[in-house]
């Protein structure tokens, strides 16, 4: 029970492809509909600097995700440590007399 394997969950390789190639289509369209709208270019660049600060923050919200999962994961392997450790140390025959 002490030695057993942490559960690795990743993505797979097809997975990260369609979510990269997703997230290109979803610029290239975004950027794409931007430069042909028809209005002003103050307009234009407003809507692009919103794009790019839409752009920044996901990719922003994704880290802070990650993170606080990486942390919970070490959090709970360390618990799950000690409690291994208690467990192994614990004798339930063992009488402590005075």
């Amino acid at each position: 029970m002490a030695n057993t394997p942490p559960v690795r969950q990743g993505t797979s390789g097809a997975y990260y492809v369609q979510a990269g190639i997703s997230f290109a289509i979803a610029l290239g369209t975004m950027t794409v509909g931007i430069a042909y709208l028809h209005v002003d270019g103050w307009v234009r660049a407003f809507l692009g600097l919103g794009l790019l600060y839409t752009v920044t923050s996901a990719f922003t919200l994704a880290k802070v995700i990650r993170d606080r999962q990486e942390e919970t994961r070490y959090t709970s392997r360390v618990d799950q440590a000690r409690l291994d450790k208690l467990l192994t140390e614990h004798d339930p025959f063992r009488v402590d007399a005075p």
